[in-house]
């Protein structure tokens, strides 16, 4: 069993977790400044990834761009992953790949200390990923107490790239935003990975 084979139902039994779900969870996060760099990545790229209406393409032209923006913003102290082999637990089903890892170590050789873990979801369809980021923050979850890493909550996000779900794993307890966030939001899509990560580093 990789991540990717995990449903939802399997996912929390196996895991005993406990799922809450809440619309406007990060309705208050306060949103972050989109700079010039970003804006016009993203006015050149989206209308093109979704014409092209690829896993990669959306990958490469919206994900990608926002994760480094999220990176600049913390003067490059954080690492960002694509495509890494994150393998935790085998036996557990805790192995594969993660699209998208957020470290809050500045180290790009080796995976420290995952904050969130971002599922760029398939068919278009959010909930299809809802598992399998799951399962990738439970496995973040173990890292970091192996690593004796003290973060006290780990952070998910389901996208498309053009629309953006969140998720909050703390202890046993999954919180899930029905809200979903929008490109156009792209202030508040922002604010909420910032906001994830600063409060990982206090």
């Amino acid at each position: 069993m990789a991540y990717s084979d995990f449903k939802l139902a399997n996912i929390i039994d196996t895991f005993g977790l406990i799922i809450h779900e809440s619309s406007g969870m990060f309705a208050s996060v306060q949103e972050q400044e989109c700079s010039d760099l970003l804006s016009t990545i993203l006015r050149e790229n989206v209308d093109l990834a979704v014409a092209i209406s690829s896993d990669k393409a959306r990958s490469e032209m919206i994900i990608s761009p926002i994760l480094l923006e999220i990176r600049r913003k913390f003067n490059y102290e954080i690492s960002l992953f694509s495509g890494v082999d994150f393998t935790v637990d085998s036996q557990r089903g805790l192995n594969g790949f993660c699209d998208f890892i957020l470290s809050l170590s500045s180290e790009q050789l080796l995976v420290r200390s995952p904050v969130i873990v971002l599922v760029e979801s398939k068919k278009e369809n959010l909930r299809s990923g809802l598992a399998q980021c799951i399962a990738e923050m439970v496995a973040a979850q173990f890292f970091n107490e192996k690593s004796q890493n003290q973060i006290k909550a780990i952070y998910g996000a389901v996208t498309i790239g053009t629309i953006w779900q969140f998720m909050k794993l703390e202890g046993n307890i999954v919180s899930i935003d029905l809200s979903e966030y929008y490109i156009n939001d792209i202030k508040k899509i922002l604010g909420i990975l910032y906001s994830a990560i600063a409060e990982s580093k206090l």
